[in-house]
């Protein structure tokens, strides 16, 4: 049974919910990030929680903003599982996803996008906060 589900209501509990599994997840994936760049991360990620348009949640949560994935992440314990292809899945037919934004240094993520059928078409040297983390970015191979 599908159980996604669109996040209306941000109150402080569900953001904490969502900013712990985006650290778990972060701490998981993005093994080049520092613990100090975590948590200078972490108030700009609380903050576009509260942002982005179409919050999804199925034990991880997906953001999408103008036919762009901007965050997706599940938590570690249910990794692997098919949540994340789920999540996609439903952005790409619900919301006409066609885009989304991978840190070069997350090969699970470039790999696990490209098997959805995103190809990268750019690149960027930094990150929109002007991090030193490359951005690869992706469009779905049918555009």
């Amino acid at each position: 049974m599908n159980r996604i589900q669109k996040i209306t209501d941000r109150d402080q509990n569900i953001s904490q919910e969502l900013l712990d599994i985006w650290e778990s997840a972060v701490r998981a994936t993005h093994l080049f990030l520092t613990e100090q760049d975590i948590e200078g991360l972490r108030p700009l990620v609380h903050q576009g929680i509260g942002h982005i348009s179409h919050l999804l949640a199925y034990t991880g949560q997906e953001h999408v903003q103008e036919q762009k994935i901007e965050m997706l992440f599940v938590d570690p314990a249910v990794r692997g599982q098919g949540i994340g292809k789920q999540l996609v899945t439903y952005a790409l037919h619900t919301l006409n996803v066609l885009y989304v934004d991978v840190n070069e240094q997350n090969p699970q993520a470039l790999r696990f996008y490209e098997h959805l059928g995103f190809q990268v078409y750019d690149r960027s040297e930094r990150d929109e906060q002007g991090q030193p983390w490359p951005i690869l970015h992706m469009k779905l191979s049918q555009i």
